[in-house]
């Protein structure tokens, strides 16, 4: 396989590209060139620079928006660097690309943005000019060693804002199933609030914006591939669940290697990705075949996201 000359052991699941596979996945990828419907679209993947191809886009036809730039910081993606910038710079970067997204979206569109802390204040600034910043989420990206000189940067977050008023939320979608620690009971002896079954002692919690239940793709995950930042599975299928409905439009402009196209197809949900990396987009092609084999979520089941390293799969834990 296409893995840049990595030696993989024989367990690491990592998703590569045979130069067979690269060829076949490369013929279904679209460059937009002049104005397109929607349904010439919908469910594509668009290889090219999202400058190139955002005035080609179709006016409101987005449900659902997930954004992830490249955070203000200077790293390379499959030999493509971003340079970090100083605040104005990269203020007027977002806001460059932010502010012509504005028309492809419904009215009743949600639109979630991704960030860390450099990056965090810039995208504030920008999304509030134009949406309804509705919410802040923060995630534990409990992943890399530790730093010497400071705390080890292990959280990131995701601004949660809407085209308007109205707009979709579900929470019942979303629950987490969390292991009870102190099971009261009522005095009848029954479970207060919590379920004793098979799984254990658990109790379904609504959702919060603190995450801490998400594990960063590695190595011996189905989903993982060599893309330098890529977001979990379950962390989109958190996002899409609650802010969209089956058959919505989910649209990502900087698709890297096509989680959020994969989670949306595995919850039949309509999308559109755009990614400059060819290599990414054969990828996100290449996923999206195995998700019709493989149409699980990790960490999702049964309509409930399960605390990480508790759901139970033939009788012993796994991680999630």
């Amino acid at each position: 396989m296409s893995n840049g000359g990595k030696e993989r052991a024989t367990r690491n699941r990592t998703i590569a590209l045979s130069e067979t596979e690269r060829t076949e996945y490369r013929s279904r990828l679209l460059s937009l060139a002049a104005p397109a419907t929607a349904e010439q679209l919908l469910d594509r993947t668009i290889c090219q620079d999202l400058f190139e191809a955002i005035d080609y886009l179709p006016d409101a036809f987005v449900d659902l928006l997930f954004v992830d730039p490249p955070y203000n910081l200077t790293k390379t993606f499959n030999g493509k660097t971003f340079n970090r910038m100083n605040y104005r710079e990269y203020s007027d970067w977002l806001d460059g690309w932010f502010s012509k997204l504005m028309r492809i979206l419904k009215p009743d569109a949600t639109v979630y943005i991704c960030g860390d802390w450099r990056s965090s204040h810039s995208i504030f600034e920008v999304a509030s000019g134009y949406l309804n910043v509705i919410n802040r989420i923060t995630w534990e990206r409990e992943k890399g060693r530790g730093a010497l000189a400071n705390w080890k940067n292990a959280s990131e977050d995701i601004w949660h804002c809407t085209k308007s008023a109205d707009y979709k939320f579900y929470v019942d979608r979303v629950k987490l199933k969390r292991r009870v620690i102190a099971p009261y009971r009522t005095v009848q002896g029954a479970p207060k609030d919590w379920n004793d079954d098979a799984d254990g002692k658990y109790r379904l919690t609504h959702p919060s914006n603190l995450w801490t239940d998400l594990t960063v793709p590695f190595w011996s995950m189905p989903e993982n591939t060599d893309h330098p930042t890529q977001k979990p599975e379950k962390l989109l299928a958190k996002i899409i669940l609650a802010s969209s409905d089956e058959r919505d439009v989910v649209f990502d402009p900087f698709g890297g290697a096509g989680t959020t196209a994969v989670v949306a197809k595995k919850l039949n949900r309509r999308f559109v990705t755009v990614e400059i990396d060819e290599t990414f987009c054969c990828l996100t092609e290449k996923r999206l075949r195995m998700a019709d084999d493989e149409p699980a979520i990790q960490g999702y089941s049964d309509g409930v996201f399960w605390e990480r390293n508790t759901f139970r799969e033939s009788g012993r834990t796994r991680r999630t």
